[in-house]
């Protein structure tokens, strides 16, 4: 499901691009749905804002939607069912896993931080120079441009993804540098989209710690029925996935874990 949703949506940009389709037109940046409602990156409109430029009523009512969407409803979901680059991080990983690759030391105890203060610094640099700066050279961006509009020498870019995922650290770049999955952690604390865990139902398996992008958000496996509440989750729905203990489902934030779920 997840793979539909991020391919279809590049398609439908695509399709915008090259065959003047108004379903789905513009980029992940700045994007306009059946010609009417536009939508904008907050993460992209915050850079610009700290930069100096003016932003338009438009692409801050935009912002404001994509913002709310995120934070209220469907969690970090973006970097898991729209981020183009998650299929090439997702695909090193994989290869990962196949070729033994071990990681240098437990990423659970550092995870992420350091993209708190990417995020930061983008702010600061943006302030700065008076130019978006993680948007001149975000993958996401690039990817995403070179999927629509032509692959040019972006491709380099996020194939150094590739291999920092392969090579170096699993979900290292989603995990631990994007500045982008950093702010999204940051604004849906409070989402209402949750994966619940029974613990009645848990036989401590750690097929779900094994498969989860973001291990640390799952302190309470095996230990207390509750709903991941932590901002660093995906809501990929991997460990719902591997758990054949049924486990694991989505559900809402305040809901009961023994209640049927939404999966």
């Amino acid at each position: 499901m997840r793979r539909a949703g991020q391919v279809s949506i590049m398609l439908l940009f695509a399709a915008g691009n090259l065959f003047g389709w108004r379903i789905l037109t513009g980029n992940l940046s700045t994007s306009r749905v059946l010609d009417t409602v536009t939508l904008a990156d907050p993460f992209a409109v915050l850079q610009v804002l700290a930069s100096g430029h003016l932003v338009s009523r438009e692409a801050l009512l935009g912002a404001s939607i994509v913002f709310l969407f995120f934070a209220l409803v469907a969690g970090r979901s973006f970097c898991s069912w729209v981020c183009p680059v998650n299929i090439v991080t997702d695909l090193a990983n994989r290869l990962r896993g196949k070729t033994g690759v071990a990681d240098p030391g437990d990423r659970r105890r550092t995870a992420g931080m350091a993209r708190y203060w990417v995020a930061a610094v983008s702010l600061a640099v943006s302030a700065a120079t008076g130019v978006a700066a993680f948007e001149w050279v975000s993958p996401v961006s690039m990817m995403h441009r070179g999927l629509v509009f032509g692959m040019g020498v972006g491709w380099t870019l996020v194939l150094a993804v590739f291999l920092f995922d392969l090579l170096r650290i699993g979900n290292g770049f989603c995990g631990t540098l994007c500045p982008l999955g950093a702010f999204h952690s940051l604004i849906t604390w409070f989402s209402l989209v949750r994966v619940r865990h029974s613990r009645e139902k848990c036989t401590l398996c750690g097929k779900c710690i094994e498969i989860c992008p973001e291990p640390q958000v799952l302190p309470m496996i095996g230990k207390e029925s509750v709903a991941v509440t932590s901002g660093e989750c995906t809501n990929c729905g991997r460990c719902i996935e591997v758990c054949e203990d049924d486990a694991m489902r989505f559900g809402v934030r305040f809901g009961s874990t023994d209640r049927p779920g939404i999966a």
